[in-house]
């Protein structure tokens, strides 16, 4: 029974029951990857835009057994645009979240139907997708080879995921709150004691830019999540100048401080780059000390609707 506890303990480690953070993956450039984590965000800017991001955890990291496994790495794609004439927006993105001998793939569908309040927009926003888990148990190591609980090779589920989330966004401020895994579908690999469901997850987040001269803006913005057992708060202050550079400092309790970097290149800006160095200040002594995060993005050019003409603003635009 003992060994039974241990392997279930390694396998929702990694997946998600203690250390819920990890159930979905985790972003320090998190204001310019709204798409992932609510629905609602698509299309609300107004413009097509187009986001990759590669994210190395703990850098360096390797097991204690031969160094297979690794760091945790997680890829993001995203895709989101609006539907003008429908007052709404889509969006797809596409998730790699490999932790070691646990590796979870997402491909995820949104749409948002956007009120107009004044100078203000409230959307609304629902997801549908599939989410697959697979465990290599060939990563594990049992204390007896011959538990029946120890599978070998690997072994792949997929399952259907569901999200809702609404977005208000101003010219100055946003505030945005999702739900995610409403569904709670289940991973057991064939193994009633391997049992294990994707935990609802609430998100929180906010920002606000503040004019402190022509040429620079301060972002504050702030992440809140939680699963209702446990919470993670993140805060980050951005300074962004002529909308072309920017750079800022966060921190995740009790976890690491975060320095980003960002710069914009080709016509109207459109192209843009940010770089975040995460350094663990908490936990050293079970992780490496750092992460690093690249977000690429690109923005097309707005296409006018009738005779309005669409001015395009970067606030709140990566």
């Amino acid at each position: 029974m003992r060994r039974k506890f241990t392997l279930i303990l390694l396998v929702t480690t990694m997946c998600g029951g203690a250390a819920w953070a990890q159930q979905d993956a985790q972003f320090s450039q998190y204001m310019f990857n709204t798409l992932f984590y609510n629905p609602a965000y698509a299309g609300v800017e107004g413009v097509t835009k187009l986001t990759a991001v590669h994210r190395s955890q703990w850098a360096g990291f390797s097991t204690t057994f031969d160094g297979s496994g690794g760091a945790p790495n997680t890829q993001v794609v995203s895709l989101n645009t609006p539907i003008l004439r429908f007052r709404s927006g889509a969006g797809v993105h596409i998730v790699n979240d490999d932790l070691g001998p646990v590796n979870n793939i997402e491909a995820q569908v949104s749409y948002a139907y956007h009120l107009s309040i004044k100078n203000a927009k409230l959307s609304f926003g629902l997801r549908a997708g599939v989410f697959s888990q697979s465990i290599d148990f060939d990563q594990y190591r049992a204390v007896n080879p011959d538990d029946p609980i120890l599978k070998t090779g690997r072994e792949s589920q997929v399952r259907p995921d569901l999200a809702v989330g609404t977005y208000y966004i101003t010219e100055t401020y946003y505030v945005g709150l999702s739900v995610n895994h409403l569904i709670k579908s289940e991973f057991d690999f064939g193994i009633d004691a391997l049992r294990n469901p994707l935990e609802n997850h609430l998100t929180l987040t906010g920002g606000y830019d503040y004019d402190f001269n022509n040429n620079l803006i301060l972002s504050p913005s702030i992440i809140v999540r939680t699963d209702f057992n446990s919470y993670s708060i993140e805060g980050t202050v951005i300074g962004k100048y002529d909308d072309k550079f920017w750079g800022g400092l966060g921190i995740r309790q009790s976890d690491a401080a975060i320095v980003i970097l960002g710069y914009a290149l080709g016509k109207e800006k459109a192209f843009r780059i940010g770089y975040s160095f995460d350094y663990i200040i908490a936990g050293q002594d079970a992780k490496q000390p750092t992460s690093h995060e690249i977000v690429l993005s690109y923005t097309l050019p707005a296409v006018p609707v009738g005779s309005k003409k669409i001015i395009r603003t970067p606030r709140f635009r990566h």
